[in-house]
């Protein structure tokens, strides 16, 4: 490994406002003359990479380095803790970008930086948005003020309508590799080496979720839980009971990951409304108690479909690892642990007969994305999984 790769594995606490960025050396030295050199800008740029990439720290840091005046770490600060005046930004916790949040975006895109060199729109979910939605930022993209620069990100440029992504400058992030994303995972949390290479691969590099799993032992074992429960799928009868289990573990994974904030918020918004604790809420402040209730709840939808989503991914990395067993490479199993397991599947099934279940994942992930109910969807994909057969 080259002395600057090995740089950006450890880095996580460097000079304002490129430290947080970890990995990610060729992007940074790019971003870096964008912001230095207004010959090298562009009006809109799209930051794109798999989850877990640092598409969103990478932003902030850009952002501030167009925001502040060179050398000036307060307003870098400021900036990367999303509260400078100059810079608006838009992560949706629903499952959606809703057209008043862009709207209200695309607005403020035509203010004048009020204190920095720029104002810089950060949307983080840009692949959430629909084509109604993508036809509102489009006019903006368009015909860009001259002192506004827009930072999407999104997981690909094919999440994005091809109008959308001919306006921008794409930055493809690179994806770490498993040893590198140990490596940070160990000197962040402390764990050991093992746990830490587990994390990372099991997560298939992604840093958040790898982090997570080297400092959760019971998120590690719901994982493997869940995979061995879908491999005991034998029929119709199975596959209802499996799918239950997953929403339910799903369900309760978003209730904890949410049900603090939630209360925080609710006694945060009552104390500015001036209700003491435990007091009974006035009719004339329930209703925005009721639209704060209203946001907490696609929070909570989001959350747990993105729950759903991780065991699918969990799910394509169990059979990925099956189809390269029957295709006879014997190593870069992401699943170790359950090696025994993918090689009587693999010796039982047909490459074909995977591949259908690969595209039955694939297929109720986009099914999820259009609401359908989460139980039936995996109930369907899990008969899949028993029978070979799609319904």
């Amino acid at each position: 490994m080259t002395s600057a790769r090995a740089e950006s594995t450890t880095r996580g606490s460097g000079p304002l406002p490129w430290g947080e960025v970890w990995g990610q050396d060729d992007a940074v030295a790019q971003l870096q003359a964008a912001a230095s050199d207004p010959a090298q800008l562009a009006h809109a740029w799209l930051i794109t990479g798999p989850p877990g990439s640092g598409r969103s720290t990478l932003a902030y840091a850009f952002a501030a380095a167009l925001i502040a005046e060179p050398g000036d770490e307060n307003a870098m600060r400021q900036v990367i803790a999303r509260t400078h005046p100059d810079l608006t930004s838009l992560r949706t916790e629903g499952v959606i970008i809703s057209i008043k949040d862009a709207r209200a975006l695309v607005e403020r895109s035509y203010f004048s930086p009020s204190l920095g060199r720029y104002r810089v729109m950060v949307m983080e979910d840009a692949d959430r948005m629909v084509e109604r939605t993508s036809n509102v930022l489009l006019k903006a993209l368009e015909e860009p003020p001259e002192n506004t620069v827009w930072i999407l990100c999104a997981p690909s440029d094919a999440d994005l309508l091809p109008t959308i992504r001919s306006r921008v400058r794409i930055l493809r992030l690179r994806e770490p590799d498993v040893a590198d994303v140990a490596r940070l995972i160990e000197a962040r949390t402390g764990v050991d080496a093992a746990v830490a290479e587990q994390s990372a691969r099991l997560a298939q590099r992604h840093i958040g979720m790898a982090q997570r799993l080297a400092t959760d032992a019971a998120s590690r074992e719901r994982r493997e839980q869940t995979l061995r429960g879908v491999l005991g799928v034998r029929g119709v009868g199975d596959a209802v009971e499996v799918a239950a289990r997953i929403v339910q573990l799903a369900t309760d994974d978003a209730k904890a990951l949410t049900a603090a904030r939630d209360e925080s918020e609710r006694e945060a918004l009552l104390r500015t409304l001036g209700v003491t604790p435990g007091a009974a809420v006035p009719p004339a402040v329930r209703g925005q108690l009721s639209a704060l209730e209203d946001d907490q709840k696609r929070r909570a939808t989001r959350s747990l479909r993105d729950g759903i989503d991780r065991v699918l991914t969990d799910l394509e990395s169990l059979y990925r690892d099956t189809l390269m067993r029957q295709f006879g490479r014997d190593t870069d199993l992401i699943n170790r642990e359950l090696a025994s397991d993918i090689d009587r599947l693999a010796a039982a099934w047909s490459a074909q007969r995977t591949l259908a279940v690969l595209d039955a994942i694939a297929e109720t992930r986009t099914n999820l994305q259009g609401n359908a109910a989460p139980a039936l969807a995996l109930e369907s994909m899990l008969i899949t999984v028993a029978t070979g057969r799609t319904l």
